[in-house]
């Protein structure tokens, strides 16, 4: 048995929408198949015919060559699907950040899925099904958003060739172009990789032109799970990369607070380090931003006060979700919905 995600602080760092669960336990005893998940599973991806074949990519763990084609990829790592969607392939299986159904149904990946359900291979604190996974027999497995061991590397890679986590970067801290070169160097496309790249920081230079007034002020994405209990993103987590791309600074108390793990967490009496310029606050459903407001604490804010706070649902818009997931697809969506309401 092993654990394909890392401890409960790891495991917050890539559950940033539900830091209040983990992925940990997995069902990782011995190799046998299941044969009902194979019955189920999707086609293979359309990758880009005229690749070329063998590659070799670093990571982590070291280097992996991918030999020829892929034609059966799984992806474990809790966001790994969207850039390889993004290159054009359909992972046959996959594990599910928001337990989404249909899975498919992000309304900035469901054309790139054009129906076609992956196998689910785990949900939240379920952890990654191996047995649903040596099923599927997959030709490769990437888990570079992801938190697995040097052990877990070895175990999986017996499976098939294993695409790991950025090389010098720690679990879930590499910027989304790292995730999107990686998966383009293993998919042999690296030339198509480096297009989305330039594409999305394009979007990005663009919004910093129209919006001079941001460069310089500060800004933090906040989260709360509980009343009196509060988190502050540090600015290597993807949602507060967001609003650093736009222009904005995160405070450095909270990048030093929260020192390794990616928000740093505090009580009613520290609302003050959210006294910035832009505060967007990140919530499952409604009923927290109210309690947000009957913070008395939190009443006496300038930020408050002067309407500079903002509030997003992880669904429903899924505005969240998608700065969660903070991918070459998934950040022109956040960029179109996020930016007219911060300007306001």
């Amino acid at each position: 048995m092993f654990r394909p995600f890392t401890s409960t602080s790891g495991a917050r760092k890539a559950l940033t929408a539900i830091a209040a669960l983990t992925f940990g336990a997995a069902v990782l005893a011995g190799c046998g198949s299941d044969d009902s998940a194979s019955t189920t599973s999707p086609g293979a991806g359309s990758g880009t015919a005229g690749a070329a074949f063998p590659v070799t990519v670093e990571h982590t763990f070291g280097s992996t060559t991918v030999k020829k084609k892929p034609e059966r990829i799984v992806t474990i790592g809790l966001s790994d699907h969207e850039p390889v969607l993004a290159l054009g392939h359909k992972p046959v299986g996959v594990i599910d950040w928001f337990t989404r159904k249909p899975f498919t149904d992000w309304p900035w990946v469901k054309a790139a899925w054009g129906g076609t359900e992956p196998v689910v291979l785990g949900e939240r604190e379920e952890g990654l099904k191996f047995e649903k996974l040596l099923s599927l027999k997959p030709d490769l497995i990437f888990a570079m958003y992801a938190g697995i061991t040097k052990e877990n590397y070895a175990k999986l890679s017996k499976v098939a060739p294993v695409v790991a986590m950025p090389k010098g970067f720690d679990p879930y801290a590499a910027p989304w172009q790292e995730y999107t070169k990686l998966a383009g160097r293993a998919l042999g496309q690296d030339a198509k990789a480096a297009e989305l790249i330039k594409g999305i920081d394009a979007k990005f230079a663009k919004v910093r032109q129209d919006n001079p007034q941001w460069q310089g002020k500060t800004a933090v994405a906040a989260d709360t799970f509980k009343p009196g209990a509060y988190s502050a993103f540090q600015k290597s987590d993807p949602k507060s990369a967001f609003l650093t791309q736009l222009g904005f600074t995160v405070p450095e108390k909270i990048n030093k607070d929260a020192g390794k793990l990616n928000v740093s967490e505090f009580g009613s009496e520290g609302l003050d380090v959210l006294d910035v310029d832009r505060l967007v606050w990140l919530t499952m459903g409604k009923e927290p931003q109210q309690r947000i407001k009957n913070d008395k604490v939190y009443q006496q804010l300038k930020v408050h006060k002067e309407g500079r706070d903002h509030f997003f649902t992880y669904e429903n818009p899924p505005i969240g979700a998608a700065l969660s997931f903070y991918t070459v697809l998934s950040i022109p969506y956040a960029i179109e919905q996020a930016v007219p309401l911060i300007k306001k």
